[in-house]
């Protein structure tokens, strides 16, 4: 038995140089992959200034990265007739946990439409992510109304 899989992506370069799908829904579950915080171009948006060893000097740019990896995941989720609402999981993985906390709180009720977002969330602090100007990634799982799905 084949289970059946509808995929979306954004046209971004990196999809098919590491060779992966931006969504994937199987049945009413909608998994995102890792956003981050670039434009439809695939350039990225508020990138982290780096020093000489390629690391940010500061996190500055947090906030504006969460808004955009959260503007590219509601990009996805209209794909599926799925909206910020049927998210159930994320995932947030951050050079600087104090930045991405404090960034990140203020985005995500913004984003969600209220102080309390029914989500159940994770904030990870890691040592890199994939792009050396990106300081957040942020993973979502949705499901869908039976009745919609």
């Amino acid at each position: 038995m084949t289970t059946t899989k509808t995929i979306a992506n954004l046209g971004v370069a990196w999809e098919q140089t590491f060779g992966y799908a931006q969504a994937v829904q199987v049945k009413d579950t909608i998994y995102i992959s890792g956003q981050l915080s670039h434009d439809g171009d695939g350039k990225m948006v508020a990138p982290a200034t780096l020093d000489a060893q390629g690391r940010p000097v500061d996190f500055e740019p947090m906030e504006a990265q969460i808004r955009q990896s959260y503007v590219n995941a509601k990009k996805l989720l209209s794909e599926f007739g799925a909206t910020l609402d049927d998210v159930v999981e994320e995932t947030l993985f951050v050079l600087d946990v104090a930045s991405a906390f404090a960034a990140g709180s203020k985005v995500r009720k913004e984003m969600y439409g209220t102080d309390t977002p029914s989500v159940a969330s994770n904030l990870i602090g890691v040592s890199a992510l994939a792009f050396p100007e990106q300081i957040v990634e942020i993973t979502f799982r949705a499901v869908l109304d039976a009745t919609v799905a």
